[in-house]
């Protein structure tokens, strides 16, 4: 296990979240919300918190599988709720986690959970060093340990696709 940081800035300093309700238009067959728009709502969600990390312009390089928990009916409330759980050289992960409530019996589930990562760059798209993020409570530790052995399992999924021809 690495020495957590000390300096830099803290989780919460990243949190972000959004909401949005559930609208027809973003319906499948089936009365759900669509699993692309909820993956725009993560991808959003975790730029967000990028952003108030890093105090520059991101993009995404990275997401993780999504698992659908549980169907998101139209009239619900989607709320994606994101902070920075670890921040490498260049590159930092951010986790989204995605609720649901309805809102007539105020119930709310969790509906899928994502892992991205994302980079700040310049002007010229060239990456930026990042400032180090600061676990504070057992949840963020947690997540920040758990943070680098995803990034070990990308990194060997990265060699193994360049080392695959074609």
């Amino acid at each position: 296990m690495s020495e957590l940081p000390t300096a830099g800035r803290r989780v919460r300093e990243s949190a972000s979240e959004i909401s949005e309700l559930a609208m027809p238009m973003y319906a499948n067959p089936h009365g759900s919300l669509f699993g692309g728009r909820v993956m725009h709502l993560v991808d959003t969600a975790a730029a967000l918190a990028a952003m108030r990390h890093s105090r520059q312009t991101v993009v995404t390089a990275s997401i993780d599988h999504m698992r659908f928990l549980v169907p998101i009916r139209i009239g619900e409330q989607v709320t994606c709720k994101a902070s920075v759980n670890r921040v490498f050289t260049t590159s930092m992960e951010i986790g989204v986690k995605v609720l649901v409530e309805n809102l007539r019996t105020g119930e709310i589930r969790h509906t899928s959970s994502a892992y991205l990562t994302f980079v700040a760059i310049d002007s010229e798209g060239q990456r930026l060093k990042l400032e180090q993020v600061v676990p504070e409570t057992p949840d963020e530790i947690r997540r920040w340990e758990k943070a680098a052995e995803r990034r070990q399992f990308r990194l060997e999924m990265k060699a193994k696709d360049k080392a695959t021809p074609g």
